[in-house]
């Protein structure tokens, strides 16, 4: 799965503020934590502000907060928000398949894009900040 790059900027953001606890990010700052760019962090910023993952605060002191649950969001919440999740082109069982070989691949590729979408319903912000610690944790 080859997420677009709104899609990896969505996660970075949720996940950096979720890991914030409460605090007030600007767009400038995690743009320079990713090092990407203000405008494109700020379109997608918009878009998890209107989906109610975060609030914005304007002004002088302004920025970014997380406002979702986090035991609850999870990384297909985000996800799909910016793109479809499955495998183009196999998503619909019913389409009738030319040989054997190419019903038995769809077949194979709806059970991996299956797996893959409980995969990501699965995983929660908080599940991947507890990830994200051990990780570090375990970093000599």
């Amino acid at each position: 799965m080859k997420l677009q790059q709104s899609t990896i900027l969505g996660l970075y953001a949720v996940l950096e503020l979720a890991k914030a606890e409460g605090e007030q990010l600007s767009t400038a700052d995690i743009a320079a934590k990713f090092d990407v760019s203000i405008n494109h962090l700020a379109k997608v910023l918009r878009i998890l502000v209107r989906a109610g993952h975060l609030q914005a605060a304007r002004g002088a002191g302004g920025g970014y907060r997380f406002s979702g649950n986090i035991k609850r969001t999870t990384l297909m919440d985000v996800i799909e928000l910016f793109e479809p999740v499955s495998i183009e082109g196999f998503e619909n069982p019913d389409l009738p398949q030319a040989t054997d070989v190419e019903a038995g691949l769809a077949i194979a590729l709806i059970e991996i894009s299956e797996m893959m979408q409980a995969t990501l319903q699965s995983i929660t912000l908080r599940t991947m900040l507890k990830m994200m610690q051990r990780d570090v944790a375990n970093i000599p």
